[in-house]
């Protein structure tokens, strides 16, 4: 999915329809700016999950040091994530926030599944759409 090519203007009343990578689940996503801290609000079904608003930003300058096609990686906060993967980097104590990009316990995972489509959406990143394995890396 190309920039422009979304529908949804990423607020709460128009939010962002978005994929999963494989293209197999759709969800919903908008940027919260008010929240304490602000947050990229994801509803799959009804479930709603909260990554910190910078993760956005953060992810691309991610993206772009490692120059090359990075693993998604996506999984559970209770699971462990694949070494390398984004999943790992948004939970890892070396990012820019030093722990998890998640924000309601429980729920703190899936940051590989979730957020890279938000990306793709922006113009920021080309994410692989493949039934599994997908990477992603910086535009």
């Amino acid at each position: 999915m190309a920039a422009g090519n979304v529908n949804g203007a990423g607020t709460r009343d128009d939010p962002w329809v978005l994929t999963t990578p494989p293209g197999k689940s759709e969800y919903t996503a908008y940027k919260d700016e008010a929240a304490d801290p602000p947050a990229l609000v994801v509803n799959v079904g009804t479930t709603e999950l909260r990554y910190q608003l910078g993760a956005i930003d953060d992810l691309h300058s991610m993206l772009k040091e490692a120059g090359d096609w990075v693993p998604l990686g996506g999984t559970d906060e209770q699971k462990p994530a694949p070494e390398g993967s984004v999943e790992a980097w948004g939970r890892s104590p070396d990012n820019p926030i030093r722990g998890w990009y998640g924000l309601k316990k429980g729920l703190r995972g899936r940051f590989g599944v979730y957020v890279p489509p938000v990306l793709e959406a922006l113009g920021l990143a080309e994410v692989e759409h493949g039934a599994r394995n997908n990477r992603m890396r910086a535009i």
